[in-house]
């Protein structure tokens, strides 16, 4: 019993790391290599899942709501990059970051217009339902597949980068960029792209744990905190570095709310444990942040410049 427990909590630590992964993979190159900080990026996120839950309504296929998730938030993501966010890019970073703290309240409000204040819940697909007998304990399909999901996107990201030529210039964007731009690159249409695909692995997060949690208004805030401490902690603009931080945290986050209030109750009185336990879980992940920090002040895999 206590080590199936073991084994479901540190799968939940798994899945959450790559849902955590799929958004911060898309902020760090954002960040790492436009050097724009996009606090609305958790509103794609949000928005994927509305967009997603509706296609849902209207198709009854899971698929199809993905793609009207995954595609909706591109398109949108493209168009907002090209109308407003594009004259931000040579601002101070307080200004960009003024600037999608009003988009997070403009598209929150956007959604409680649209799709109302009540929670919208959304089903997960009937050949996912049920679980899969691990040795001596289940898991539920479900959560395997977001497990699985987030690995082939993270091998996609890693071939994109590493084995192509559009990957090739975003790495020298990262660290060269008017170099790149002086070889002749479009590095307008180059932003535009990367911000858009960021967008759509947000929009494929929101899409993944719809079926999960409730798809609400403002959904995408406290999960885009999470996001930025783990691009702190993999080093900015590091893929790889946001792939490996997202599964710690997620382990971190997910191991300490199930265990820490029984470690506390070792130690202190049960009311008492039963208020510090959940407190004390819900700091860990900021406190490992700032354990990483003081080893390496740049993360965990910088990216050289």
């Amino acid at each position: 019993m206590i080590w199936s427990l073991f084994f479901s909590q540190l799968l939940n630590g798994v899945q959450l790391g790559m849902l955590l992964f799929l958004l911060s993979a898309g902020l760090t190159l954002v960040f790492g290599i436009m050097n724009f900080i996009n606090l609305a990026h958790g509103s794609f996120y949000m928005l994927g899942a509305y967009f997603a839950a509706a296609a849902l309504a209207r198709t009854d296929s899971f698929l199809l709501a993905g793609l009207a998730g995954i595609g909706g938030a591109m398109l949108l993501a493209f168009a907002i990059e090209r109308l407003a966010l594009r004259r931000l890019y040579t601002r101070d970073h307080l200004d960009q970051v003024l600037a999608t703290l009003g988009l997070i309240m403009f598209f929150n409000e956007t959604v409680r217009m649209v799709w109302g204040a009540q929670p919208v819940f959304t089903a997960q697909p009937a050949w996912l339902n049920g679980s899969l007998q691990l040795g001596d304990f289940s898991y539920p399909a479900y959560r395997l597949m977001i497990i699985v999901a987030g690995l082939l996107v993270a091998a996609g990201i890693h071939l994109l980068i590493h084995r192509t030529r559009v990957g090739m210039l975003v790495r020298a964007s990262s660290t060269h960029p008017d170099t790149v731009a002086a070889l002749g690159v479009n590095a307008r249409l180059l932003n535009t792209l990367l911000f858009a695909v960021g967008a759509g692995l947000a929009a494929l997060a929101g899409w993944l744990v719809g079926p999960i949690v409730s798809v609400q208004s403002g959904m995408g805030d406290n999960v885009l905190i999470l996001a930025l401490v783990v691009i702190v902690i993999g080093g900015i603009g590091s893929i790889r570095g946001a792939f490996y931080a997202a599964l710690l945290v997620g382990l971190v986050d997910t191991m300490g709310r199930a265990y820490m209030p029984q470690i506390t109750r070792q130690f202190f009185e049960r009311s008492v444990a039963d208020a510090a336990g959940p407190a004390l879980a819900s700091m860990l992940i900021y406190l490992f942040m700032a354990l990483i920090l003081a080893v390496k002040p740049a993360g965990l895999f910088p990216v050289r410049r």
